[in-house]
């Protein structure tokens, strides 16, 4: 994590019992709550994000798609009918 300055504040509730938890794992991990909370919360939405944006693909999907990216599918009727259409109102 980066070492900005930290000027938003985030405020959640939680019971005693999560707190007594939080406490114990940020005192092993010799950080402040705060800081502990976030450092987790911050890798867990990097994860989340991850997944969500990141495309993962095998060796032979890689190899289809750098074949579709080199040997484009011929243009049919509806695309050349866009095309056109788009040529028209972009000048």
């Amino acid at each position: 994590m980066t070492s900005l300055a930290k000027d938003v504040r985030l405020h959640i509730r939680c019971d005693q019992e999560i707190r007594r938890l939080l406490d114990k794992a940020a005192a092993y991990a010799h950080m402040s709550v705060s800081e502990f909370v976030l450092r987790n919360a911050v890798e867990q939405a990097q994860s989340v994000v991850q997944a969500h944006e990141a495309i993962t693909l095998s060796h032979d999907d890689f190899a289809a798609f750098l074949h579709a990216l080199d040997a484009p599918a011929q243009a049919n009727p509806a695309l050349q009918r866009a095309f056109a259409r788009h040529a028209k109102y972009a000048q």
